[in-house]
This record gives C-alpha cells, structure tokens and sequence, in this order.
C-alpha cells in the first residue's frame, strides 16, 4: 500500500479503511515510511480530522504495534489512572496508594516534564534511589507484592507511539483529539489493566484551555476505550490555578505524603478521593458512595501512606525520606512574591506558575533538558483566600540567581489582586461516560 493513497485519502476527506490504518502504524513503528510522509499524513488527520470507528482502530494497532503485558496471573481488578497533565498535579502519588490501599490492583506507567506541565517520573526520581525503570518479571513481583508500581512505560509498548509523538511535537499536530487519543490508550492497552480512571484537566495551566475541548476530548477516550474493551471513566477537571500549593518535584512529593497523612490541601485530597473512588467503582469492588467512604478510611487510617511506603521502598528508593524531608533535594534559597495591596487573590495562571518552574530548573523546555529536583514555587495564597500588602503569594525555592531572576516576572504577572473574593469553582466539573 502506498504512502502517498493514504495521505491522499485523508486529505480528501474520506475515512481510513483499518489496511489503510494498519500500514500508517506499521510504518510509524518500523520506519517504513520516511518522516515527511508519516508528517503529511498527520497533518491531513488534524486538519480532517477521524470517526470514532477510526480513532477506536488506531489505537488498538498502536497498542498491538509492540508488546502488551499480561497481568491475568496477578490476582485481583487491574484498574489505571491518567492524567493528560497539568501545574502541581500530583495525584498519581495520592489516588494510586489511596485505590491501592482499598484492593485495587494499579499497574501505572507515566511520563516526564514537557514544557509548563509537570511529570510524575521526574517526581518520583526525587525520591533517593527511586527506580522507574523495571524489567517485565520485577514490575510484575511488585506488583503481586505490594499493590501498586509506578514506573515508566516499557521500552516495547507502543513503538508507534513513540515515533508518532515525535513528529507531532515537531510538525503542530499535538491537539488533534483522535491522534490525543490514541496516544493515550494504547500506552494504557499496553498496561494491561482491565479498567482506567481519566483526568482530563482544562483551564490555563492545561492542554486543553475551554470546558468544551476538554468534554470533546474525554468523550472520545471514553468512546475508544470502550470500544476496546476497556471500562472508562472520565472527570472533566479545573487547572486555572495550580493543584494544591506546590509545583516541583520533591516539592510536590513532600505535598503529596503530607495528604496521604491527612494534612493535604482540600482541592488536592478532594481530587484525590474522587479519582481513587472512582477506581474503586471501576474495578467492581463498591459503588459510588461506598467506594468514596472506603477510599476516606485508607486516609484517615494511614493505609495509603503504608502502600506509597512499600512502593517506595519496593522500587529501591529511600522510604525513610516520607518522614524526614530533609532526606529529598533542595535548592535551599527563598524568595518571596509578595502581594501589592490588601484583597483576595482573584486569579492565578497556572500556566505561568508552571513556565517559572521550568525556568527555575524544575521542568524541561526540550526532551534532553535536565532537571532540578530541588527546585520550584509553593503558593502561599491560592485564589479566594484574603492577602494583606507585602504578605507572600508565592514562595520561590531557588538555586541560581540568574534562574530566579528570570522566573520572577513571570511569576508577578501570573495573579491578580481584588476587593472582593471570585466565586468558588469546584475542582470536578463534570463526569463524561
């Protein structure tokens, strides 16, 4: 089959035959097809866009493209979690021990820091000796063993994928909802969970910026995993301002242990018991509001904290840092961001908050970038609360000056001060399925 008949049939408008789609993917994974062709083909898609019968069979030869572990030997429901990323997300550190905690098996795999937006494997890594990388036999035996692992997704999962994500970073295909897609399910197909909980966030600090892109996006992840035959469920999340009060790496897991022993922020734990109960549903063990009071026993008891604990240390990093956070990378140096006048916090960019992390260090603005772990912004003041002149909206954890002197302005410009509180915005704002 020909290159140049697939690129021409989608750029007429018409709808990928699954030879037609087999042959793109094949080509992605092998590089049967050289890189300004798979581009042109890209391009078509996102200008054209996919039926959801095409979306669902992409995804499914993008999983099929390399190996999809077989966890049927692993007793108990396999559910996963994702997130399509934001500023200060660390939830994948707080639901996963919580569902974990409550019988649910969560094989997880994740991904790094790119461009504002956090990523859980650089978290992790803060961690002292943290491995996210397992071969097949040990993610299993962890897995049997503790519940939970956390690592990133193996070298044979989704080939295609991997080529594809390439040439659409490079080539201003990323937004396109059917390529989003089966990006993201045919690396949770890899998995092998029966069942995955989706967090689909939008506002300023998240890929999707309106409501309505962020709905049309989880709508199609729900349709194609259905379609593959995987339970779905999907939350429509806010990310205007940062989740929780931290954005950096060790940062945010000193953030995510202190909710984990109850002492988190409301929007964080909130979100959390949410995506954890959700989990719980998925996987058959209880409804909605027995799921939800299960998962709020995990937390009060300690339970979760107990499962992030053997994770830890299952996975070679230093469990005693969960207690002693003097044991994780810091900077070291402060500045504050202070409040011009008295009022309340109106606004705040999270994606901004997020781009001065990544200037700090805390985040990469290319693949080979290196990161910081010790580094990034605490939000001493969240939109809502009240602020007095010269008191702290942000906290700044620095190490070079330079660096700092670049992310301030950023940081200035990222929040607003008023009269009068705005309205509260729940942090779930919708349930797609």
């Amino acid at each position: 089959m020909r290159a140049v008949d697939v690129i021409r049939a989608k750029r007429d408008g018409a709808e990928l035959s699954p030879e037609q789609l087999d042959a793109f993917v094949s080509a992605a994974a092998s590089g049967g097809w050289p890189d300004y062709q798979l581009s042109a083909l890209l391009m078509a898609i996102i200008l054209r866009g996919m039926t959801h019968a095409e979306t669902a069979h992409l995804t499914r030869a993008m999983a099929d493209s390399g190996k999809r572990l077989d966890l049927s030997d692993i007793p108990g429901p396999k559910v996963g979690k994702h997130s399509t990323g934001g500023v200060g997300d660390k939830t994948t550190l707080v639901a996963g021990p919580l569902a974990a905690a409550c019988g649910v098996v969560v094989p997880k795999t994740s991904g790094r820091a790119l461009g504002h937006s956090g990523g859980t494997l650089d978290k992790l890594e803060s961690i002292p000796g943290f491995r996210v990388h397992l071969a097949e036999e040990e993610f299993k035996a962890a897995l049997r063993e503790v519940g939970l692992v956390l690592v990133g997704p193996p070298g044979e999962a989704a080939p295609a994928d991997k080529a594809l994500y390439h040439l659409r970073d490079v080539t201003g295909t990323v937004e396109s909802v059917p390529l989003i897609t089966a990006s993201v399910l045919s690396k949770k197909l890899a998995e092998g969970a029966g069942g995955v909980v989706l967090d689909v966030k939008c506002g300023r600090g998240a890929f999707m910026p309106t409501r309505g892109a962020a709905r049309e996006l989880a709508d199609a992840l729900v349709r194609g995993g259905t379609a593959n035959g995987l339970k779905v469920a999907a939350l429509v999340t806010a990310m205007d301002a940062p989740l929780g009060r931290a954005v950096g790496n060790s940062l945010e897991v000193v953030e995510a242990v202190e909710t984990l022993k109850g002492l988190g922020p409301a929007d964080l734990t909130g979100l959390c018991v949410r995506l954890a109960a959700e989990m719980v549903v998925l996987a058959g063990l209880a409804g909605r509001a027995e799921a939800e009071a299960k998962v709020r026993r995990a937390l009060a008891s300690g339970a979760g904290l107990e499962v992030f604990r053997r994770c830890v240390e299952r996975q070679g990093g230093d469990p005693k840092a969960l207690d002693d956070h003097t044991r994780l990378p810091t900077a070291g140096r402060t500045m504050e961001v202070v409040a011009p006048r008295d009022g309340f916090v109106a606004g705040m960019d999270a994606g901004k908050v997020g781009h001065a992390a990544v200037v700090l260090g805390g985040g990469r603005g290319r693949h080979d970038d290196e990161i910081d772990p010790g580094v990034g912004v605490v939000c001493r003041a969240k939109p809502g609360e009240p602020v007095r002149a010269g008191q702290p909206v942000y906290e700044v954890v620095y190490r070079g000056f330079g660096r700092l002197l670049g992310a301030l302005p950023v940081l200035e410009e990222s929040f607003t001060i008023a009269d009068a509180p705005p309205p509260a915005t729940p942090v779930v704002l919708e349930e797609v399925v």
